[in-house]
């Protein structure tokens, strides 16, 4: 089988048969490779890949340290149906964030209305793979155009097939800066929130689209978005629909902790810049 055959397929590696894994995938690499760095002195990347591990991924994780981006893999971070967060530590010793999206998870075929109609991204293939480097690709770039634009996100670092790298945002022990879920919140918190999504609409041309207490989080009081991959373009057919959405959520939120919010169409209005 050529090796690019071997990327397209999908993967075959149950969640509880982790360690059979790592069996088929040495079998799979040559005899000079399993006694190379990469399976000796980076055995300890190996270990926090579970069932996201598969060849391609490993491969991808592998240029990236070859390449100076990260020079390993700290540990797991958190996981959802899409995808899991890796914590990375750089060349430099600061901490990264890896996201790698899951090749075998089926929730992208449910995104599809996130990237049909999105005039940034018309070449789309068919096929699994394609569609999740699509993902990836997609959320980097909007975080690039958030970051640019001045909205307090993660930066983003670098993107590769179905893994993303960004600035971990937290401690130096590892500890992440938590959720809105999970913080205490304020009339000040509400107020960075409307501001930080006013920027996303008006000078990075983007609806988030996604947003709730879960990926909107507060580090030293200060407010900032995170998962970017349902972001839509302004001109998506469906951005005025997602935007209400994002500010019914946080709304609602913030409502159930006590604190005053506006009208939702009056908050609409505010955000794309239409009640001056």
């Amino acid at each position: 089988m050529l090796p690019e055959e071997e990327e397209q397929r999908e993967p075959e590696f149950p969640e509880e048969k982790g360690h059979k894994a790592m069996a088929r995938a040495d079998r799979r690499l040559s005899k000079h490779e399993r006694e190379s760095r990469l399976l000796v002195k980076r055995s300890e990347d190996y270990q926090v890949f579970d069932d996201v591990f598969d060849v391609p991924t490993l491969m991808v994780v592998n240029d990236l340290i070859d390449d100076g981006v990260v020079r390993h893999v700290k540990g797991s971070l958190a996981a959802g149906k899409e995808s899991k967060v890796y914590i990375a530590v750089a060349p430099d010793g600061s901490l990264r964030i890896l996201k790698i999206y899951l090749t075998v998870s089926a929730e992208f075929k449910k995104r599809m209305q996130y990237i049909a109609g999105d005039p940034r991204f018309s070449d789309i293939k068919k096929g699994s793979r394609s569609l999740i480097t699509m993902w990836a690709r997609k959320e980097f770039k909007n975080m690039q155009a958030a970051h640019t634009s001045g909205v307090n996100v993660p930066f983003p670092i670098a993107v590769r097939k179905n893994v993303l790298v960004m600035e971990f945002v937290g401690d130096s022990e590892g500890k992440p800066a938590p959720a809105l879920i999970n913080a205490e919140v304020t009339s000040d918190d509400y107020k960075q929130v409307i501001e930080q999504v006013t920027i996303l609409y008006q000078k990075a041309r983007l609806v988030h689209a996604d947003l709730s207490e879960y990926n909107i989080f507060k580090a030293d009081r200060v407010i900032m978005l995170f998962d970017f991959g349902s972001a839509v373009d302004v001109r998506h057919p469906n951005s005025k629909q997602f935007l209400v959405r994002d500010v019914m959520n946080v709304n609602r939120f913030f409502e159930k902790r006590g604190i005053e919010v506006l009208d939702a169409a009056q908050a609409v209005e505010k955000i794309k810049g239409e009640n001056k």
